[in-house]
């Protein structure tokens, strides 16, 4: 079942190899093992995402290097990357790899991280977990696309990495994850270092661990993936309708602001994510409305106690510090109907009715 949910998911994506592990924790970690990364090395990031970004980093004693965000996409921004390898090399720290994540279900800009981390010759780990089947169009031709012009998540990098957790778009059971590459050699080196670099029984060239997926997850998966496309047009089709809902309300930028997808960018919006003002007294609003929502990160990982003796300070990546502050994600799951997203609205529109109000009355400020 698991090789036979390896070749689907290889035919899906467009790539040579895709091998099963037990978590997107674990792709990630053995990615970085794969290209060799050490004590000591450095690895460069983003600070707003799941702890497992930079938390396999730190397993392996490699150093995360953050860098901030775009506001609008929550991604990587390319310029910041820029800014901060300049200031990393002065400093005689050249870091070895690149981790750029795929956020919410929209690509990063791949082609200028693609085309920076070659020239400062850093190997790149995609962190597509919450991207799974995201893709960017069109666009200038390079040679960081396939030849019908599309660069799929996760498909860009020396490797990329996926999660099947039950909130993911394509969720297993239980844990499961996926490491993908067109490296022949880097997928040989993968596939030993999930089952403890063991080449044949009990004869190990590599010190791996023990990161199988099981075969009932993959069997799971292997019946889910089926639908996937039907649902990702689903959530496609929900966010739609939320810009045109919230388009209609009362509600102008002065309270909340949407996603914005990029030109050429096939979001899948594994979550929508609005930047709320009052983001925590919301959602208990909705919550006393009966309808759920979730915070994606409150704290970004440049702040987080164990990162302490990093250095940072708040203020040194303003972006994803207020992103932090601002985000929340509302239902997008592809089961979602018209009506319950009009309630969505509605319960949001109702929440900054007196912030209206109290503009709407407030003197004016002569000039």
């Amino acid at each position: 079942m698991v090789e036979a949910f390896e070749k689907e998911m290889a035919n899906f994506l467009g790539v040579r190899h895709a091998i099963g592990v037990a978590s997107g924790t674990d792709a990630l970690l053995l990615s970085l093992m794969a290209l060799g990364v050490k004590a000591g090395d450095r690895v460069v990031t983003v600070s707003y995402t799941f702890f497992s970004t930079a938390g396999s980093v730190s397993r392996l004693g490699a150093v995360p290097v953050y860098v901030d965000i775009d506001p609008h996409t929550y991604n990587m921004d390319p310029n910041k990357l820029e800014d901060s390898l300049r200031k990393i090399c002065r400093k005689n720290q050249r870091p070895k790899v690149l981790i750029p994540v795929h956020l919410f279900g929209q690509m990063a800009d791949m082609q200028a991280i693609m085309e920076i981390a070659q020239r400062y010759e850093m190997r790149v780990v995609e962190d597509a977990a919450q991207a799974l089947g995201a893709r960017q169009d069109g666009g200038s031709k390079s040679r960081f696309q396939s030849s019908q012009g599309q660069r799929m998540a996760g498909t860009v990098g020396d490797l990329g990495c996926f999660s099947f957790y039950p909130s993911k778009n394509l969720g297993g059971f239980g844990d499961g994850g996926m490491v993908v590459t067109r490296h022949d050699e880097l997928a040989e080196k993968v596939r030993l270092l999930r089952i403890h670099g063991e080449e044949t029984k009990y004869h190990h060239g590599l010190i791996g661990i023990n990161s199988r997926l099981d075969a009932l997850q993959a069997a799971v998966l292997s019946v889910k993936l089926k639908y996937l496309s039907r649902w990702t047009e689903a959530r496609r089709e929900n966010a739609e309708r939320y810009q045109v809902l919230f388009g209609k309300s009362a509600l102008g930028s002065h309270s909340i602001s949407l996603p914005h997808p990029q030109k050429g960018h096939y979001h899948i919006f594994n979550q929508f994510v609005i930047r709320a003002k009052r983001r925590d007294i919301l959602r208990e609003h909705l919550t006393r409305e009966g309808i759920g929502s979730a915070v994606y990160y409150p704290v970004p990982l440049h702040l987080q106690e164990c990162y302490r003796d990093l250095g940072y300070q708040p203020g040194d990546l303003p972006e994803s510090e207020r992103a932090a502050r601002e985000t929340v994600a509302l239902p997008i799951y592809p089961e979602l109907t018209a009506r319950q997203q009009r309630q969505v609205v509605r319960a949001i529109a109702d929440f900054y009715a007196p912030l209206r109000t109290q503009r709407t009355h407030s003197p004016r400020t002569l000039r």
